[in-house]
């Protein structure tokens, strides 16, 4: 099998990270699967009309990971983090791992966070003071797939989502930044190391087309690195918004209806934060995104008139679905999805 003629199935691909993993496959002419809930959805019909294979499975359904899996030569590995008490991560990731081996799958590329080495020994872990099992639970599936005996493995580390100030995600994350402002624990002078979607995609098609590179390899990734106030001021820039840093304690931020496993994560970044070793990164030959440009491309109003309909959370749409074109409504949607 050529890699032209080889099969990559993608899980999470409705997600910021399978979708920019899935859109960097079909640009390179690869072939991909995706696997989904839903197969009417949006964000799925998107993909396939760039040419995917689209495969209706479920982590709880043995049966319908085998299907998905059938003649794929690599896998794009992601679980949700375990939000219901259900230990969905770890179920999801050992079902994913234990049906790519029995289809013969040869390469696993999984994204996991950086900093995951490091857990037991952030100050206060002995309190469990932070998410222990959102830390345990990546540790143990990237572990997993590590000894698995693929032929071979990748792990991607990535840090904070440029995609988090963006919808859906930014609506729920930062509720407050409708009214201008970002609110968070994270200090003004810490800084913040922050990666794009799409880079962390580009990552992923380089380990899969170049498994003699990257076999084995476990990657910390960063687009972009800079505090938390140049981080706002650039996001205002970038939008044409004036924005109001309000670096607030976490229990303000409870009360201002933050969601609290997001306030936590935030006071790591101040007390821990990613540290990822931006000076190795170029060894990979992955162009990297500066916040700024990400901003540009994917924001900025006046780079398309659809991206109106879908900018920061705290924009408005800008034309009703009756004002806009079909290919205006159609461009809007896309870039939804990707967010």
């Amino acid at each position: 099998m050529t890699q032209n003629d080889a099969l990559f199935l993608v899980s999470g691909a409705t997600g910021t990270q399978g979708g920019a993993t899935a859109r960097a496959l079909l640009d390179a002419g690869r072939k991909v699967r995706i696997l989904t809930r839903n197969a009417a959805g949006p964000a799925a019909q998107a993909l396939a009309r760039r040419g995917a294979e689209v495969a209706t499975g479920d982590w709880n359904e043995p049966a319908t990971l085998a299907a998905a899996l059938r003649g794929a030569y690599g896998v794009f590995s992601i679980q949700r983090p375990d939000a219901d008490g259900t230990d969905a991560e770890r179920r999801h990731g050992f079902a994913l791992i234990e049906a790519a081996r029995a289809a013969g799958v040869q390469h696993i590329v999984h994204t996991s966070v950086c900093q995951v080495d490091d857990h037991w020994r952030f100050p206060r872990w002995d309190e469990g003071y932070w998410d222990r099992k959102y830390w345990t639970d990546k540790a143990e599936v990237e572990q997993a797939v590590r000894n698995a005996g693929f032929a071979h493995w990748t792990v991607l580390r990535p840090t904070f989502f440029m995609e988090n100030f963006a919808r859906p995600k930014g609506a729920f994350l930062f509720p407050q930044l409708r009214q201008g402002i970002v609110m968070t624990p994270v200090l003004p002078g810490v800084h913040l190391q922050l990666i794009a979607g799409d880079d962390l995609g580009a990552f992923a098609r380089a380990a899969f087309t170049d498994p003699a590179r990257f076999s084995g390899e476990i990657i910390e990734i960063a687009s972009d690195e800079m505090s938390m106030s140049d981080t706002v001021a650039t996001l205002a820039r970038g939008v044409g918004k004036p924005l109001q840093l309000q670096s607030v304690s976490a229990e303000a931020a409870l009360a201002a209806g933050i969601y609290h496993r997001w306030v936590r994560s935030q006071e790591w970044i101040n007390v821990v934060g990613y540290r990822v070793d931006a000076a190795k990164l170029p060894q990979y030959g992955v162009p990297l995104t500066p916040f700024a440009r990400w901003l540009h491309r994917n924001v900025a109003p006046h780079q398309n008139p659809a991206l109106r309909a879908v900018t920061l959370s705290f924009k408005r749409l800008g034309q009703a679905p009756g004002d806009a074109n079909a290919d205006q409504l159609d461009a809007a949607a896309q870039l939804a999805e990707r967010f």
